[in-house]
């Protein structure tokens, strides 16, 4: 199945500044990036994977995975999935599309920290990329502004059905 990007990349600029009522806001409590990327990456999927502990799901704040709002989780479920829902490869920033994401590091060691949704690749360098995040609320930011260690763009490839 096909992940639609423009849907994705029109659900991050139609919530960038905003919560959507279906979704609690975990700003408050470690921060809503993942929550605000997992929604995006769902509008662009239409599938979840409703897997106990290891898949990728939201039905409400107290029943949902740690890939749905954990950064580093995320990634993992991402990268492993070959099943339902999306699926997603490392790639290179050069060949990063809308609807992608793209973590961030901002400390030293192994655990990413953020992670925002690719809303124009532009040309593929940290100046042309533009994201749009939660948690500190942005749309149309340059990927460049952010103070950064270290970066993981994760282009999604398919949805399993």
């Amino acid at each position: 199945m096909r992940y639609d990007r423009e849907r994705a990349v029109e659900y991050a600029r139609r919530w960038a500044y905003g919560r959507n009522p279906r979704y609690y806001d975990f700003s408050s409590i470690g921060g809503d990036c993942t929550n605000f990327a997992s929604q995006c990456i769902y509008a662009g999927s239409g599938i979840m994977n409703y897997t106990p502990l290891y898949g990728w799901f939201y039905i409400n704040a107290n029943n949902r995975t740690p890939s749905w709002t954990g950064v580093n989780e995320l990634y993992r479920f991402l990268i492993n999935n070959k099943s339902e829902g999306p699926q997603g490869v490392v790639t290179a920033l050069a060949d990063i599309e809308p609807g992608d994401i793209v973590q961030l590091k901002f400390g030293s060691g192994e655990r990413f920290d953020h992670s925002p949704v690719v809303i124009d690749a532009g040309s593929g360098t940290p100046e042309s990329i533009l994201v749009a995040a939660h948690s500190i609320d942005s749309s149309c930011r340059p990927l460049s502004s952010y103070s950064y260690t270290g970066l993981r763009p994760i282009h999604i490839y398919n949805v399993g059905a």
